[in-house]
C-alpha cells in the first residue's frame, strides 16, 4: 500500500495554519514567517551543483520523491513535495519547496503503462518535473490507428500524462564537438576520457559496432578503434586511441575557441546547456525532461535520455553536451533542424563513464 500521507496534507490545506499555498508556484513557509527569520536558507547553486543536490534528496525523500528542476533565473532547485514533512527535508538540505500531486513513482508507473502499450515508432516521453506529468510527444509519423491508440493510452492515465506533436520525425543524428569518420558514415566526438590509464573518447553507440576504426579526416588514417559500442537501449560507445594523437578534455567551440571540460555532471531540468557537434557546430537551449524513452523506429528503443530544446541535425550524433567546465550528454537524436528547431537527446555522459569504468580527462 502506498503511503502518501494525504490525509494530513489536506487537512494542513483546509486548516491554513501550517501551511501557505502561494499561487502556480506553491511554496510552503510558516504562519508566522513575516515575524521571524526563516529556519533555513535556500542556497544559490550552479546548474550542475543543482543536479548533485537534486540526487541527493531523490534518495533521501525515497517515496516521497517527486521530481526537481533548477531555476535558472534565482540559481536555486526547485524540489516538487507531496506532504510538509518532505518539505521540511528539502528546506533543511536548501532547495525550495513545492507542492504537486504526483510522486516520481505514480509517474515511473505512467512510464511502464506506456512502455508496454504505447512503444510506437516515432514517439517518446519524458518525466517534466515542472508540470508533473510525463509529457508524451508523437512525431509527424504516427497517424490513424497508430495515433488513435497512443491518444486513448494517454487519456487513460488521467493527470500523469499528457500528449504533444512534434513537426519533425525522430531519428539518430547520424550522417555520419570535432567530426569524426568511420566508413562512408560521419558523427561527432563527444568527450576524451581515462580508462586504465589510457587516453579513449567517447561518442554514440549508434554511430559504429565495436572494432570498427575511426579517423579525424574522411579517408584518413585511422586514430582509434571502437572497443565497446551500445545500442540500441543505450547509446554510447567507447574509441580508445592509437598512438600519440592529441587529446585534451575540452570542446571545440568553433569560433576559435575550446571550452575545458574538468568533469561530468547530471543534468537537471532547467539547466542551461550548449551543444557542439560537426554539422551544426555550437548551439544553446536548456533541458526540459529527464528519463527520456525514444522509439526511433524498426526495434531501436532507447531509455533514460535527457530531452531538450537545443537543435541538431545529422552528423552531430555523438558529440558534446555541457554546461561550463561540466560534461553532460552524447547527442543521440532528435527531430527538426536548427533552421526550424526541434527536440534532441542525449545520453547521459555519468552512466557511459560508469558503464565503462572511465573519466574525463
Amino acid at each position: 500500500m502506498k503511503h502518501r500521507r494525504i490525509p494530513k496534507r489536506r487537512a494542513a490545506i483546509a486548516g491554513g495554519a501550517a501551511v501557505a499555498l502561494l499561487g502556480a508556484g506553491i511554496t510552503f513557509q510558516t504562519a508566522n514567517a513575516s515575524e521571524e527569520a526563516p529556519r533555513f536558507t535556500v542556497k544559490t547553486l550552479s546548474a550542475p551543483a543543482a543536479g548533485t543536490l537534486a540526487a541527493t534528496l531523490d534518495k533521501t525523500l525515497g517515496g516521497d520523491a517527486a521530481g526537481a528542476y533548477y531555476d535558472a533565473t534565482s540559481r536555486t532547485l526547485v524540489v516538487n513535495v507531496v506532504d510538509e514533512a518532505a518539505a521540511e527535508s528539502v528546506r533543511e538540505a536548501g532547495g525550495k519547496a513545492r507542492l504537486v500531486e504526483h510522486t516520481l513513482a505514480e509517474l515511473t508507473g505512467a512510464r511502464q503503462t506506456l512502455k508496454s502499450r504505447a512503444t510506437i515508432p516515432g514517439t517518446s516521453w519524458a518525466v517534466d518535473p515542472v508540470s508533473n506529468k510525463v509529457v508524451v510527444t508523437a512525431d509527424r509519423t504516427v497517424k490513424g490507428a497508430a495515433l488513435d491508440k497512443l491518444t486513448q493510452v494517454v487519456k487513460g492515465l488521467g493527470s500523469k500524462a499528457e500528449l504533444k506533436r512534434s513537426a519533425g520525425e525522430f531519428k539518430p543524428l547520424i550522417a555520419g564537438g570535432d567530426a569524426i569518420h568511420s566508413g562512408n558514415g560521419r558523427c561527432s566526438l563527444g568527450f576524451n576520457v581515462v580508462k586504465d590509464g589510457q587516453p579513449h573518447f567517447i561518442t554514440a553507440g549508434h554511430c559504429g559496432e565495436s572494432g570498427s576504426e575511426w579517423s579525424d579526416s574522411q579517408g584518413g588514417a585511422a586514430i582509434g578503434s571502437m572497443v565497446d559500442s551500445q545500442f540500441p537501449g543505450n547509446d554510447f560507445a567507447l574509441v580508445k586511441y592509437n598512438g600519440d594523437t592529441a587529446h585534451p578534455s575540452e570542446v571545440n567551440l568553433y569560433d576559435g575557441g575550446k571550452q575545458t571540460i574538468a568533469k561530468a555532471a547530471e543534468a537537471t531540468v532547467g539547466m542551461k546547456v550548449t551543444r557542439s557537434g560537426s554539422t551544426t557546430q555550437v548551439h544553446e537551449g536548456e533541458v526540459t525532461g529527464l528519463n527520456a524513452t525514444v522509439n526511433y523506429g524498426n526495434g531501436q528503443v532507447v531509455e533514460g535520455l535527457i530531452q531538450t530544446n537545443v537543435c541538431a541535425e545529422p552528423g552531430d550524433s555523438g558529440g558534446s553536451l555541457f554546461s561550463g567546465d561540466a560534461a553532460v550528454g552524447l547527442t543521440s537524436g532528435g527531430s527538426g533542424d536548427c533552421s526550424s528547431g526541434g527536440e534532441t537527446f542525449f545520453q547521459p555522459v555519468t552512466e557511459a563513464l560508469t558503464t565503462f569504468g572511465a573519466q574525463i580527462g
